[in-house]
């Protein structure tokens, strides 16, 4: 399928495009770093929320430490700065098959989905690191930008809604995301716009699983949420932002 038709869907769903402004900034040499390291985070983040959703909502204790289990080795490596990175390849994996809980309302859908949904952000962060690697960039702690805050801050506190509502946040997240690993694309090297451009693929699915997801455990129309979060999600793109991070607003 050829990007423009991948896209498409995307930049329909998305309120506004990245700024001109934000490229700008991005693709400066001296902010390859913090591009780098940010979306290696963003990966990590990715896979934990996806995890803490199954974990939460769809599966039994012994179902949960398993997928933490599977997550330890890569938040050890960030949080801890411990163990080698060239080994997560091999740790990208379940320990067992993991099935909804006898009481959860919540089906298979939603573990499947999500299940593939962390072993790709998995991978993608082992990529990013391949290439932090290659291009010299250490990794080092900086500070969350206010953008994945700023739509959590959204959603309702009673369920099923706050489910549906932490979906649809997903699925921006993820379409945003696509969008700007897309606007990246032409103006760097070839190995990271070759990246990029392997990864719209995937977050162009991510997308659509959560909306899919959040549509299905939804007893009504959610078109009025997502616009409501479209619009949140919007603002915090086009507003001015001095944390300059993959997700932040217009640079100051």
């Amino acid at each position: 399928m050829p990007h423009s038709q991948l896209l498409e869907p995307i930049n329909n769903f998305l309120v506004c495009t990245t700024p001109q402004q934000w490229v700008e900034q991005a693709i400066k040499k001296e902010n390859l770093s913090v591009i780098l390291i940010d979306h290696l985070i963003c990966e990590l983040k990715a896979a934990q929320s996806a995890m803490f959703l199954i974990r939460k909502y769809a599966v039994d204790k012994e179902g949960s430490d398993a997928l933490l289990e599977w997550l330890k080795p890569f938040e050890t490596l960030i949080y801890k700065r411990e163990g080698n990175w060239r080994d997560l390849a091999a740790k990208n994996k379940l320990t067992k098959s993991i099935i909804p809980k006898s009481n959860s309302p919540y089906g298979q859908d939603l573990i499947d989905k999500m299940v593939l949904l962390i072993k790709e952000e998995l991978h993608h962060f082992y990529q990013v690191l391949e290439i932090m690697d290659e291009y010299g960039v250490e990794y080092q702690s900086i500070t969350p930008c206010r953008y994945a805050k700023g739509l959590l801050r959204h959603v309702k506190t009673f369920e099923p809604n706050a489910l549906i509502d932490k979906l649809i946040v997903g699925a921006y997240i993820e379409a945003r995301s696509c969008e700007r690993f897309a606007k990246l694309a032409p103006h760097v090297d070839k190995r990271l716009g070759d990246f990029y451009i392997s990864l719209l693929r995937s977050e162009a699915r991510h997308y659509q699983d959560y909306l899919t997801l959040a549509q299905e455990i939804a007893d009504f129309d959610i078109t009025e949420r997502i616009n409501i979060f479209g619009r949140i999600e919007a603002d915090l793109i086009q507003s001015p932002d001095n944390d300059f991070k993959f997700h932040s607003g217009v640079p100051i």
